[in-house]
């Protein structure tokens, strides 16, 4: 049986006796829930909701829903996929681009006509219990089928074709979009919102940027994306650049996708986790940048968005997990529409399934799963030393990371001190990133410069050192459908 609403948590404090008194103070507003933490949700759009769950009243969100255009993907549909538990939000970012000013075209390689189709598309899953969410992405350059329908633009009725998903779009705007992607996933769509070049500048560059990790160099000639290894904080344009690029390395599409998940972690953390959502004046300007370009169908309202944020309050990053269609065959050629990927079908009917059903989409994480780092312990070189009296330690600290994929010498030696209460990661400053990532393996571990050590990484094993944690540079997706969570795509 479906799951009853939650009903909205309330953040006055308890009432207590108070004596008479000839006039009573006005009473106060009751302060604003605590600030919620979304974790992965559909980059801008879906922010709406977070915002209604950090106490807006329903009037400032009446303001706020009375801004956003409106359109009706729905009309007429018939012999739709049968409604599954949760809800299904097909989210679509457009390659939009009239109101970015000709300089920022040019910077960012936004130059030539917009071809008016999806540039991003995804199934955002929230489950029936308002626990999880599920976020699928859907290859834009996947083999598709439409179903019979009437071109947009010249008026003419077209039977079901082949062409590559995001044209879709083109032929047959939202309506036409959403009714493939039911017939190709079975999945019924509930919602419908959508995004463009311009809100999506707008959003990260009013919330002060957004933090990217990368453990490679990110270069792409098509985008203008020329990002070092590193941590970078990104503003819109740059931000643009990131989400768009496709020749970064030969994964093209589906690496691009991976770095969309990624940045969507470090956007939504971003908004949740700086007190944005709290500021009213920041509120004010980030909702302005949001809804000054997006477009949802009518029954995403004000209500549904504040039943929807009251309900998920208490949501966590790792509540949330994404994947992308499995993919079967690479490069199927469709004439006049060139190379498309096509979907594994055994494999995406599993996924699709489980979304139907409100089922998770990734296996269970036990605590000791391994945390993620900037560079791999594969890459880091270290020599251990016992900095205590006690005899073997250096032994069993170097085992321990040996054990963990650091390359160890494997010839520990003692310490020139040895009263070390705190275990200590000597490092050359060109080295900073290998250390953060040996330190995040040894908890409670202190980091030191040295100017002139070099590559070679030393642990000074002391007093306090327990274990080595496991650690990786990357998680490669768990399951059949590699699946990561979201608090496993942001930075770390």
């Amino acid at each position: 049986m479906p799951t009853p609403p939650r009903s909205p948590r309330s953040t006055a404090a308890p009432r207590r006796p108070q004596p008479p008194a000839p006039r009573r103070a006005p009473r106060k507003p009751a302060p604003p829930a605590r600030r919620p933490r979304w974790g992965m949700r559909a980059v801008t759009t879906l922010s709406v909701v977070v915002l209604a769950s950090a106490g807006i009243g329903h009037a400032v969100m009446t303001s706020l829903d009375a801004d956003i255009t409106r359109v009706d993907p729905f009309k007429d549909m018939k012999n739709r996929p049968q409604a599954g538990h949760g809800m299904n939000i097909l989210l679509v970012g457009t390659d939009g681009r009239e109101k970015i000013s000709k300089e920022e075209r040019h910077k960012y390689r936004l130059g030539g006509a917009p071809c008016h189709c999806t540039d991003t598309m995804m199934i955002v899953h929230i489950s029936e219990d308002r626990e999880r969410a599920s976020v699928v992405s859907l290859p834009r350059d996947s083999y598709a089928v439409t179903p019979a329908h009437v071109d947009r633009v010249s008026g003419k009725r077209h039977n079901g074709h082949p062409v590559k998903l995001n044209a879709a779009y083109a032929e047959g705007g939202p309506q036409l979009t959403v009714r493939t992607v039911e017939s190709m996933t079975k999945v019924k769509i509930d919602h419908y919102l959508e995004v463009d070049f311009t809100s999506f500048m707008k959003t990260v560059d009013v919330v002060g940027g957004v933090p990217i990790c990368t453990t490679d160099p990110l270069k792409d000639s098509y985008t203008g994306l020329n990002l070092p290894a590193g941590r970078h904080t990104l503003a819109g344009g740059q931000a643009l650049q990131f989400v768009r690029a496709r020749h970064v390395d030969g994964a093209s599409d589906l690496g691009r996708m991976k770095r969309q998940q990624r940045f969507m972690a470090a956007l939504v953390e971003r908004l949740t986790s700086s007190g944005i959502l709290l500021n009213p004046m920041k509120f004010r300007d980030v909702t302005r940048a949001v809804l000054g370009s997006v477009r949802a169908d009518k029954g995403f309202d004000t209500d549904k968005m504040l039943d929807l944020g009251r309900a998920m309050r208490n949501f966590s990053p790792s509540s949330s997990e994404f994947t992308t269609v499995p993919i079967g065959r690479m490069g199927f050629a469709v004439k006049g529409f060139g190379s498309t990927l096509k979907w594994d079908a055994e494999k995406a009917e599993r996924l699709f399934h489980a979304l139907r059903q409100d089922q998770p989409l990734s296996v269970h994480r036990s605590r000791g799963a391994a945390l993620i780092v900037p560079v791999a312990p594969q890459q880091i070189r270290v020599q251990v030393e016992n900095g205590t009296p006690t005899a073997g330690l250096g032994r069993r600290v170097d085992a321990a990371l040996a054990s963990t994929g650091f390359r160890t010498t494997k010839a520990p030696v003692n310490s020139a001190a040895r009263d070390v209460r705190r275990t200590i990661v000597a490092h050359d400053p060109r080295w900073d990133r290998s250390a953060k990532s040996l330190a995040a393996a040894l908890p409670g571990s202190e980091l030191k410069a040295v100017k002139g050590l070099g590559p070679t990484l030393k642990v000074i094993a002391g007093a306090d050192f327990e274990r080595v944690r496991k650690v990786r540079a990357e998680d490669p997706g768990q399951g059949e459908f590699g699946v990561v969570r979201g608090d496993e795509v942001a930075c770390s």
